[in-house]
């Protein structure tokens, strides 16, 4: 049987080592360095040295698995695992001097998230989970929040920065939780929003657009915790990012009947 926890253990070293890196760099970072992929869409010098190191690291701890890495400084395949990389999960917040950003490495196993580390940097927060060990904080065990109602519910989403064909349904969905929440919380780091989901400081999550390395840790944190995570169908198997949302076991239904009903394609 694998020692998932002892993967994790090994994991959060590596987010650490590679958090130190990121922290040095973020001291009068150059914003003029930064590259752009795409619409809205930065990558640093330090997204690309960060996942180099997290590669190296990782692939030590179990030289079987293969990588899906954002920057796709490697290319490895594996036949059962797969390492989930993204090194810089908020890096328009990282170029600007804002935090969050995290570090976000999720491990499948048959395609499945089965264990999950998210490194907030700058707070010194670290989220883990593996299969049927919980999820935790640092050392503290976490749970979804136990607010049944959305009217008593803080929703986390991101705004789209490539793909503006869904744009109106978001918008409009976007105004249905601003008036019947406590309110709508933007960070601009998909994995910190589902591991807020995770620790109870959101009650639910959406967006659309995102890719695995967004979310693949974060999903096997929120299920530990005692959450649901699915695309805008109730999908809960082979998540790739382009729709997900994450709440608690009570919120679930009605929060994935609203979203479908508005982002439906």
């Amino acid at each position: 049987m694998t020692d998932y926890k002892s993967i994790v253990s090994e994991a959060v070293k590596a987010a650490r080592e590679t958090g130190e890196f990121i922290l040095r760099e973020s001291e009068g970072f150059d914003i003029s360095r930064t590259e752009v992929k795409g619409l809205h869409d930065l990558v640093s010098y330090v997204d690309k040295g960060s996942e180099e190191m997290l590669v190296k690291k990782l692939g030590i701890i179990l030289p079987e698995a293969g990588f899906l890495a954002e920057e796709g400084t490697s290319s490895k395949k594996g036949a059962k695992y797969c390492w989930v990389i993204d090194p810089l999960d908020g890096t328009t917040n990282f170029v600007h001097g804002l935090h969050p950003y995290a570090i976000s490495i999720g491990l499948l196993e048959d395609d499945e998230p089965v264990a999950g580390v998210v490194y907030e940097v700058k707070g010194d927060e670290i989220f883990t989970a593996w299969k049927n060990g919980g999820a935790w904080l640092n050392e503290s065990q976490i749970h979804v929040s136990a607010a049944g109602k959305l009217s008593e519910s803080l929703v986390a989403t991101g705004f789209p920065y490539s793909d503006f064909g869904r744009l109106d349904d978001f918008m409009a969905c976007l105004s249905h939780f601003c008036r019947t929440t406590h309110g709508i919380r933007r960070l601009g780091s998909a994995a910190i929003d589902m591991a807020y989901v995770a620790c109870g400081r959101f009650e639910t999550f959406y967006e659309y657009g995102l890719h695995p390395w967004d979310i693949a840790a974060a999903t096997i944190i929120v299920r530990e915790a005692g959450g649901f995570v699915s695309d805008f169908s109730g999908n809960h198997k082979n998540l790739s990012g382009d729709e997900v949302i994450a709440a608690n076991k009570l919120l679930y239904p009605e929060f994935l009947e609203i979203v479908s009903k508005f982002m439906r394609r």
